[in-house]
């Protein structure tokens, strides 16, 4: 069976830009998601972050975001509508955890900061993609009569 086209368009430059910061963005979340599984079945912090062993509070936040990373990974590897959705349920999850309620998860300043970071980079990503698919309608006219 053949293709129905062969010509695939190119991506531009910011379009082959923005896949890399997200899959950069889906690796650290696999990362994350890592960490909070680690966490949970107690291979980090030598066995003291146990499930089992946690408070409440941990618990759900620690299997929310140990199952919501994974995903926003995956979503952000893809490079799919559904990705940067995900990963802002994550971070913000994990954002309102340090910043809301610190006396309960502690303080953890480099993922806040660095959540919001990611977060200004994909806005300035999204608002020059809009501006090149501007430029590219402008240029396209059709002349009826």
């Amino acid at each position: 069976m053949e293709a129905d086209s062969t010509n695939t368009p190119l991506r531009s430059l910011t379009e082959a830009i923005f896949v890399l910061f997200l899959r950069v963005v889906a690796l650290a979340c696999l990362w994350f998601g890592l960490q909070y599984w680690a966490l949970i079945v107690g291979y980090s912090h030598d066995g003291l972050g146990r499930f089992d062993l946690l408070s409440t509070p941990w618990r759900v936040a620690a299997t929310g975001l140990a199952v919501v990373f994974p995903v926003a990974a995956l979503g952000l590897w893809l490079a799919g509508s559904w990705g940067p959705v995900m990963w802002l349920l994550a971070a913000g999850g994990q954002m309102l955890m340090f910043t809301v309620w610190p006396d309960v998860f502690g303080y953890n300043t480099l993922a806040v900061t660095m959540h919001s970071a990611v977060f200004v980079v994909y806005v300035v990503f999204r608002l020059a993609l809009w501006l090149e698919g501007r430029h590219k309608q402008q240029g396209i006219t059709v002349d009826l009569p």
